[in-house]
């Protein structure tokens, strides 16, 4: 599109709008029509460890939001001259499952807990027996019955509880809706109804029968929607909230919210069956869209589903690139105290790229980088961990792909389940995140560990905002009838260019080496764990 035509959609509001609260940044993405990013916006922000709890502060979640809309407004104003009055669609998503409960009035009853706590182990393996489906520790309902089993004050004042994409999403349009890929990590979701699980439901309910408590489950839940479908509208309260300066006008359509999963497998275009997914970030986690059940429940595997409702198995790990990252700013230092002025893409593809000239297996180095509990392996509290023995090859090209391969470590051990256990058949996997900002590196690794072909799209930096503004443009912009996998394929990607990188044997056969000593050194790391515990270091 021309600039002037650029201008005059944006005029219109022929576009739509993604935001997206994730772990270390929130992002804003507005596309026009032809599925183009127009402008952005973002905010870095950090989680806090209070009182136990990994949260945000919900001033800032507000402020972030404000923020990253205000630099995405504030370039369409720079690069169009047009102030932003209307939108055609909005849709908001987040970092999926935690604990955000609120009582009558709308007061947050306790701080946000995220996905990253491993403190409802309790709760999950009581409500997965219950249920005899995996109930994680991350899923909104461990959370909401380990509050039960703890006795907290607010149990039973609560009304409502959401996720973080489902409480903006409420605050912007004072509508309690969810989209069904956000809601099977708040509760196991129904393929036939696309709704909670009744049955589960009521166990529930059985199960909390002697407590007292004032309220049904079903009450407290947001309302399931598919995707496509809207969910609401942008009120007044809402449009000054996100656009404080007062430009933004009410009455702008909204697509159901939806977790970071789900906007993972849109921007990927991964919500065929037999298709999957790896993001990449401060968690990772790899989906596989299921053509049957499984045969038995893991706890190592979520099922989730997708934006419109197609089963899937989620390998979710909560550590993937902070401890790497902790490493590049101690590379940072040590150049900024040697008179450097680095820039942060040349460092991280300089480092990146020695890891290519490692060892396969890394020299014998070994590391885990647990900044936070690791579910998949049984570690309940983070204690990041480097080892080598006097006979590892120590050096900075084996440092780094040690690094790089324990990223993936609880990862792998995941998807050996699915794919050796219950012959899941794959045929693509697409990877996205910013660990594949440097070229080849991030994708022969994690080609490597999975031991599967890995396709990184040329949209794959877009990233989850960007899926979320493709799933706002699908619920106005959709033929009638047409489904999510129709429109991405055949509209959204259909010109779209990839690269894909099959498995080096050599690179495969290097990371079964490290994983063996993955798995053999867990017993150090819970000892480590354990015994900083002991000695009052948590």
């Amino acid at each position: 599109m021309s600039h002037a035509d650029l201008k005059e959609a944006i005029t219109r509001g022929e576009t739509s709008l993604g935001i997206e609260l994730g772990s270390t940044r929130i992002k804003a993405v507005l596309i026009n029509r032809h599925f183009e990013t127009i402008a952005s916006g973002s905010y870095e922000w950090e989680n806090l460890l209070k009182d136990g709890y990994w949260t945000y502060d919900q001033e800032n979640i507000i402020a972030g939001l404000q923020a990253a809309y205000r630099e995405m407004k504030n370039e369409v104003e720079r690069n169009y001259g047009v102030a932003l009055r209307t939108i055609g669609s909005i849709g908001f998503s987040a970092m999926m499952h935690g604990y955000m409960a609120f009582d009558s009035t709308g007061e947050l009853l306790v701080p946000f807990r995220t996905w990253r706590n491993a403190t409802t182990g309790a709760a999950a393996r009581e409500l997965t027996e219950l249920f005899q489906f995996n109930i994680p520790e991350r899923w909104s309902i461990a959370h909401l019955y380990q509050a039960v089993l703890n006795q907290e004050e607010h149990v039973p004042r609560i009304d409502y509880i959401t996720t973080l994409a489902g409480y903006i999403h409420w605050l912007l349009t004072g509508d309690k809706a969810i989209g069904i890929g956000d809601a099977s990590g708040i509760f196991p979701v129904d393929e036939l109804t696309h709704n909670y699980h009744p049955a589960m439901i009521k166990k529930f309910d059985e199960r909390l029968a002697d407590k007292g408590l004032p309220w049904k489950l079903e009450d407290l839940l947001p309302k399931v929607y598919l995707a496509g479908e809207q969910a609401g509208a942008l009120t007044e309260a809402g449009a000054g909230l996100l656009d404080p300066a007062g430009d933004l006008q009410p009455g702008i359509p909204l697509c159901p919210p939806e977790g970071d999963a789900g906007t993972g497998m849109i921007a990927t275009n991964s919500v065929r069956k037999r298709t999957g997914n790896v993001s990449v970030g401060t968690s990772v986690f790899a989906m596989i869209v299921l053509e049957k059940e499984l045969s038995k429940v893991y706890p190592e595997i979520d099922m989730v589903t997708t934006p419109n409702g197609n089963p899937v198995g989620m390998v979710h790990a909560n550590n993937c690139s902070s401890d790497l990252n902790a490493w590049m700013g101690l590379f940072r230092e040590f150049a900024e105290a040697m008179g450097y002025d680095v820039d942060s893409g040349k460092l991280f593809s300089v480092m990146f790229n020695k890891a290519l000239e490692a060892d396969p297996d890394a020299g014998g180095l070994l590391s885990y980088g647990y900044l936070s509990g690791e579910n998949i392996t049984g570690i309940d509290k983070g204690r990041p961990l480097f080892v080598r023995s006097p006979e590892s090859r120590f050096n900075l090209a084996n440092f780094m792909r040690v690094h790089l391969f324990t990223a993936f470590g609880a990862l792998k051990l995941g998807m050996d389940i699915l794919t050796e256990n219950e012959q899941v058949a794959i045929d693509s996997i697409l990877a996205h995140g910013g660990l594949f900002k440097t070229p080849v590196v991030g994708q022969k690794i994690v080609a490597a560990a999975l031991n599967v072909p890995i396709s990184v799209m040329s949209t794959a930096g877009e990233g989850g905002a960007w899926g979320m503004a493709l799933l706002a443009s699908y619920m106005i912009n959709k033929d009638q009838e047409e489904s999510l996998e129709d429109f991405l394929e055949q509209k959204v990607f259909k010109n779209a260019e990839g690269q894909e990188m099959a498995p080096d044997e050599a690179d495969v056969q290097g990371f079964e080496a490290f994983i063996k000593r993955y798995q053999a050194g867990l017993a150090i790391e819970q000892a480590a764990v354990e015994h900083l515990l002991e000695n009052g270091r948590d």
